[in-house]
C-alpha cells in the first residue's frame, strides 16, 4: 500500500501517473492554499456536513450544545478532507486521463504526492484526536474507520475492479450521520442506521447519473463504473430501482419524527421518483436524455430531506413513535 502511495511516475493499472514529485516554489501563498483546499474536495465535504447537523438535531430531538455541533463539524470536516486527499493521491493516474478531474492539484503538479500524503495523514490523525477530545471516543473511532474504509476498500480495491464499486464503497459517505448521532448520544441507535441507509441507497442513483454523463471519461480511465460497462437502459432501470428503495427507506424514520418530516419525505420522494422514471423512459425510447438533471436534483433532494428532518427536530412536535426500535 505504501508503495502505491509514494511512487510517482510509475504505472497504476494501465495508465501512467502524470504528476511529478516537485512543486513550483515561486507560487504565491494563496495559490498554494487553494491547491491544498482543492485536494479535500470541498464540495463533497459540504454535502457530507449537510447531513451531519440534522442527525445531531434528531439525536437531541432539539438543539444540542452549539460547541458540540461545531466540534463535530470541524472533526468531521478534517476526516472527510483526509479521505478525499488520500483518494487524490491514489487516483492521480485516473484523474490525469479524465476530463472531469484533469485540473486537480496532483495532476497539475500544484502539490507533490509526498506533501499531499503528509497533509492527508495529518488531517486524519488530527480528526481522531480532535473528536476524541471534544466529543467522545466512539465518534473519533467511527471517523477513522470511515477514512480507512474509503481509502482501503473503495479507492484501492472496489473502484478499479467492479461495477458494484459505488454501491458498497458509498457506505463511507453514509457515516457522517452516524458520527453526528454518536457525538450527541455516545451510542449508535436505530435512527442513525436508518439515516445511514437513506444515503446508502441515494448514492447509486446520484453517482450513476453523473457517470452516465461522463461514461467516456470512465471508459478511458479504465474505471468500471456501471454506466461505462453496462447498457444505458440497464443503468437507468437500476437508478429507478434504487430510487424506489431509497424513498421507501426514508419512511422508516417516520416513527422518530412528526408530520413535518412525513409530508416532506413523501412529496420530495415523489418528485425524485418521477424524475428517475422520466430518465428511464427517455433511455428506453432512445431519445436524448440529460442525466445531469437527475444528478443535480439528487443533491437538492437530499438537502431538502435532511433540512426537513432538522426543522422537524427543532420544532419538536410529538413524534409518531419515538420509543419504537428495531
Amino acid at each position: 500500500m505504501l508503495r502505491s502511495l509514494h511512487v510517482v511516475g510509475e504505472h497504476c493499472g494501465s495508465h501512467p501517473v502524470s504528476t511529478v514529485a516537485t512543486e513550483n516554489p515561486t507560487r504565491s501563498i494563496g495559490s498554494v492554499l487553494r491547491a491544498y483546499v482543492a485536494l479535500t474536495k470541498p464540495r463533497v465535504v459540504e454535502q457530507l456536513l449537510v447531513t451531519t447537523i440534522p442527525a445531531m438535531l434528531l439525536a437531541q430531538r432539539g438543539v444540542p450544545s452549539l460547541w458540540l455541533v461545531l466540534a463535530t463539524l470541524v472533526g468531521g470536516t478534517m476526516a472527510a478532507a483526509s479521505a478525499n486527499a488520500l483518494n487524490c493521491v491514489i487516483d492521480a493516474d485516473i484523474d490525469a486521463v479524465m476530463k472531469r478531474t484533469s485540473t486537480r492539484p496532483l495532476v497539475r503538479s500544484q502539490v507533490s504526492p509526498r506533501n499531499a500524503l503528509i497533509f492527508a495523514v495529518t488531517l486524519g490523525l488530527g480528526s481522531f484526536g480532535f473528536l476524541w477530545l471534544t466529543t467522545n471516543l466512539l465518534a473519533a473511532v467511527l471517523a477513522v474507520a470511515t477514512i480507512l474504509f474509503y481509502v482501503l476498500v473503495y479507492t484501492m480495491v472496489l473502484k478499479r475492479r467492479t461495477a458494484q464499486n459505488i454501491i458498497w464503497g458509498g457506505a463511507a459517505g453514509c457515516m457522517p450521520v452516524v458520527i453526528g448521532w454518536s457525538a450527541v448520544t455516545g451510542t449508535v441507535e436505530w435512527p442513525a442506521l436508518v439515516m445511514f441507509g437513506v444515503i446508502f441507497f441515494w448514492t447509486p442513483p446520484h453517482t450513476w447519473a453523473l457517470a452516465m454523463r461522463f461514461r467516456e471519461d470512465y471508459k478511458r480511465a479504465g474505471v468500471p463504473m456501471l454506466p461505462a460497462v453496462a447498457p444505458a437502459e440497464y443503468v437507468s432501470r437500476q437508478i429507478v430501482v434504487f430510487s424506489w428503495v431509497m424513498v421507501v427507506w426514508t419512511l422508516l424514520l417516520v416513527p422518530a419524527a412528526s408530520w413535518i418530516y412525513l409530508v416532506l419525505a413523501v412529496v420530495a420522494g415523489a418528485w425524485f421518483l418521477i424524475s428517475a422514471h422520466r430518465l428511464h423512459l427517455g433511455v428506453r425510447r432512445g431519445v436524448e436524455v440529460r442525466p445531469m438533471r437527475l444528478f443535480h436534483l439528487s443533491n437538492t433532494y437530499l438537502m431538502a430531506l435532511f433540512v426537513g428532518l432538522a426543522v422537524d427536530s427543532v420544532i419538536g412536535w410529538p413524534a409518531f413513535g419515538w420509543t419504537f426500535a428495531f
